[in-house]
């Protein structure tokens, strides 16, 4: 079975971390797990350490010093799993907005149906949100229309952080130049995956806004995703998206 690596990047969440990571092994499907702790004062990290013996090579953490950012957790996970040989890499939030049962949705879409990259898409049938107020609903929706206006994109849900990639997509990425750190990461990595002409694949999720700990956004993010589109989108216009020749010319991490 190919070698799976879902991408959980943590900061305080010490009351879901533990049922997210059980609920992740109770699956049909061996998912690895590897946590990504921005150095969570409450406690996060050492609970995930209390849960590696019973979880003995599938259970994985790097810590890192400070809280830095949600895309740089997940680029150095994804250089920690390209390290590793995993050739199917999800990402995935720890507080129960993106149902572990999906991953074998996500990954069925790549491994069986030949995508390169799955998301977990609220949007790709009508909206599937609960428990989101009604500001945050049409903000997050008409947020991914304004990508799809600027970008060219045929992608519904542009800012959704539950995906799968293959190895080959990230090997083909170049992680180092990634620029962005929260929503807009979630947007970039999608139109660099779309530009270098990988298959693309929205599964329709019920996405379901968390109950336990504290939302991370914030007006920064949102900003950020609004003017890096534009940014993004101009210089896509100076740029290469040549699969063979990127992908020829990745070099992993040492």
């Amino acid at each position: 079975m190919p070698k799976t690596l879902v991408i959980i990047p943590t900061y305080n969440e010490v009351e879901n971390i533990e049922a997210i990571i059980r609920s992740i092994f109770s699956l049909e499907t061996l998912f690895e797990v590897l946590i990504v702790d921005d150095s969570s004062p409450d406690g996060t990290a050492g609970i995930v350490k209390s849960l590696q013996e019973e979880f003995k090579g599938q259970l994985w953490i790097q810590e890192r010093k400070g809280k830095l950012g949600l895309g740089t957790a997940y680029i150095h996970g994804f250089k920690y799993a390209l390290e590793q040989g995993y050739e199917f890499i999800f990402e995935m939030d720890a507080d129960f907005s993106h149902n572990p049962a999906d991953l074998e949705k996500l990954y069925h879409a790549c491994r069986v149906e030949g995508y390169d990259m799955s998301i977990g898409s609220r949007y790709i049938q009508g909206v599937n949100v609960v428990n989101w107020p009604m500001k945050r609903v049409l903000m997050s929706f008409f947020a991914s229309k304004y990508v799809q206006f600027i970008t060219g994109m045929p992608i519904q849900d542009a800012t959704a952080g539950f995906k799968c990639y293959r190895a080959t997509v990230l090997k083909t990425i170049h992680l180092d130049k990634i620029r962005f750190v929260g929503y807009a990461f979630q947007i970039e990595m999608k139109f660099l995956t779309w530009k270098y002409g990988f298959k693309i694949k929205e599964v329709p999720i019920i996405f379901t806004d968390r109950e336990k700990g504290k939302s991370k956004m914030s007006t920064k993010i949102f900003r950020e995703a609004f003017l890096g589109v534009i940014q993004m989108k101009i210089q896509s216009f100076f740029q290469s998206f040549n699969q063979k020749q990127a992908s020829a010319s990745s070099v992993l991490p040492q």
